[in-house]
């Protein structure tokens, strides 16, 4: 498997590469060092929320050279960063242990490859970049080249290159489509013989049935259902009412190889909400724990989701445009309002509950719910159940470690592509995915594990 994705991603890497002999490459050659230089990257192959070590050797000492990384999406889009360094008295360059001088990101950032990818220069406007199939890797090939190059990669060729594999899915994790009881998502069950904490897992509002998260908790040892509820693109399919939600969380619940009183809920945005409805307002179901990524708590007390989405609408005259005319959508619920028939009751949640929010959230007042739900969580003697996260400059986005940011993006609204504004800037808003998933995984830990949890090994 690996020399085939190896051949089919260089093959499209070196494709549209025409080799110039008056760039880095002669000027390198003139240099004249009898062993060529060598690029690493270790681990080659591990999860996406693991790290890894870049090093160049046989460099000519005090030399500039620009690490960069190139990733194809499977929406055939391509993605990259670089960075700028100078080799050592050793001709060695550690990405890890080196300062960038310049690129897409400064100083000592080992996933800064990663983390600060951007489209190419001429892609089409708004693209997110997201895991569709985490059956196979994320391939991004690594490659070094002589100076301090801004542009034009795709007309060098590099001194060296490497490629590592990046996955969701941790050797032994098995994933299994659900199709039952009217439920439609992925479970997916860590290695070794059980029984696990589980998981229900919910995203947003851009519909659809995304897989990644769930494939990365059940690689820590959650037996993690990802739920589908709604088409992308599609609102009139989201006609699910509360009964939905409890059926899923049962079906993890019930499942063979998982702890029955062990299940929390995991959302992000809208799944964030409902994750929270699910843990006030449910009388069928009792999470162990809730952890909700830039959520809230504005829903109408007995809404399904299309009359959500309805009483969002009737606030669209607040929506505001930024100078690139991107949709920015946090000012449409505020005020937050007093009626309680308005938002939930959460001062009825009875588990330990995370919130994780960005100060620059620019899609949703995830902060000022946030205030609001502890406001009411007092009230009512719950307030030593939440635990609150706020990471200033970050946006609404805030997916597992070492994704690239996406401050923009396309989403379909009412049938229409428009462009959303989420927020954050790219520096902070890394330093937040990497820092709230090592909080998350630690608040599951506290909360569905009794001891150490296992976790794959690539």
């Amino acid at each position: 498997m690996l020399r085939h994705a190896r051949g089919s991603l260089w093959s499209v890497y070196f494709k549209t590469r025409v080799p110039d002999h008056r760039t880095g490459l002669r000027r390198w050659s003139s240099m004249h060092r009898a062993v060529p230089p060598v690029i690493s990257v270790t681990p080659s192959r591990a999860l996406v929320d693991e790290t890894f070590r870049v090093a160049v050797q046989n460099l000519p000492p005090g030399s500039p050279v620009t690490l960069h990384s190139l990733h194809r999406s499977e929406d055939e889009d391509l993605w990259e960063a670089f960075g700028h360094y100078v080799s050592d008295s050793r001709g060695t360059v550690s990405v890890a242990d080196d300062f960038s001088f310049g690129g897409t990101y400064t100083g000592k950032e080992a996933m800064g490859l990663l983390w600060s990818m951007s489209p190419v220069p001429g892609s089409r406007e708004g693209l997110r970049l997201r895991k569709k199939n985490v059956c196979i890797p994320q391939l991004v090939n690594i490659s070094v080249y002589g100076g301090h190059v801004e542009e034009g990669f795709g007309e060098r060729l590099p001194l060296a290159s490497t490629l590592t594999e990046r996955w969701h899915l941790g050797p032994g994790v098995r994933r299994i489509e659900i199709s039952e009881r009217g439920v439609r998502g992925t479970l997916f069950i860590p290695p070794g013989p059980g029984p696990f904490p589980g998981m229900l897992d919910m995203w947003g509002g851009g519909g659809g049935l995304l897989e990644y998260r769930s494939a990365l908790l059940a690689s820590h040892g959650y037996a993690s259902l990802a739920l589908e509820y709604f088409t992308a693109g599609e609102l009139k399919s989201a006609d699910k009412e509360f009964s939905y939600f409890e059926t899923a969380f049962n079906i993890v619940r019930e499942h063979p190889q998982v702890i029955p009183d062990r299940v929390g809920l995991f959302g992000l945005s809208l799944g964030s909400l409902m994750a929270s409805y699910l843990a006030a307002e449910s009388s069928v179901i009792e999470p162990r724990c809730c952890v909700c990524v830039s959520g809230g708590h504005l829903y109408p007390r007995g809404a399904n989701l299309q009359q959500l989405f309805r009483a969002y609408s009737s606030h669209s005259h607040k929506l505001r445009v930024d100078e690139h005319n991107r949709e920015i959508w946090r000012s449409i619920n505020l005020p937050i309002p007093e009626d309680l028939s308005q938002k939930l009751d959460v001062g009825k949640i009875n588990c330990p509950m995370l919130l994780v929010n960005g100060i620059d959230d620019q899609n949703w007042p995830t902060v000022e719910c946030a205030e609001d739900m502890a406001h009411m969580m007092r009230a009512a003697g719950k307030e030593h159940l939440l635990t609150r996260i706020e990471y200033p400059d970050a946006g609404h986005l805030i997916e597992p470690p070492y994704s690239p940011h996406s401050r923009a993006t396309k989403f379909i609204k009412d049938g229409v592509t428009v462009i959303l504004l989420w927020g954050g800037q790219t520096k902070p808003h890394a330093d937040a995915q990497e820092d709230s998933w090592r909080n998350i995984l630690a608040f599951l830990q506290k909360h569905l594990y009794c001891t150490q949890n296992p976790k794959a090994k690539m």
